[in-house]
């Protein structure tokens, strides 16, 4: 039976990020992503929920009560560790900054815009 450690390892894996990245993800230090996949220690309800909902798997998959193990979604964000991370600092960002963000992306979306119409 797999343990803990080595599921959340494989998942890691898969996603190709490092325990740094999902430590950071997920708000916790390097040291405890890898004391996770050492099986030196578990994690909490909380945290073990928080693990199950980044890689959208469940909670008995994460402690191999089950190997039901669900189809990942070819465009997921989540499978572009650049891209999760991106999307984690817009959430972790000033209102400020978020609204600068959205006046940017409209800026952005008109372009495209004025660019497809130009283009007929």
């Amino acid at each position: 039976m797999k343990t803990f450690g080595n599921i959340l390892r494989e998942l890691r894996k898969e996603k190709k990020i490092t325990q740094k990245d999902l430590a950071h993800m997920l708000k916790l230090s390097e040291s405890t992503i890898g004391m996770y996949e050492r099986n030196e220690r578990q994690p909490d309800y909380d945290t073990l929920n928080r693990i199950a909902n980044y890689f959208k798997v469940t909670t008995d998959f994460l402690l191999g009560r089950t190997t039901s193990y669900p189809e990942p979604m070819p465009a997921d964000i989540d499978e572009d560790p650049e891209l999760s991370l991106w999307f984690k600092n817009i959430k972790d960002a000033s209102p400020e900054k978020r609204e600068e963000l959205k006046r940017f992306w409209a800026f952005i979306m008109q372009n495209e815009k004025n660019r497809k119409n130009g283009d007929k």
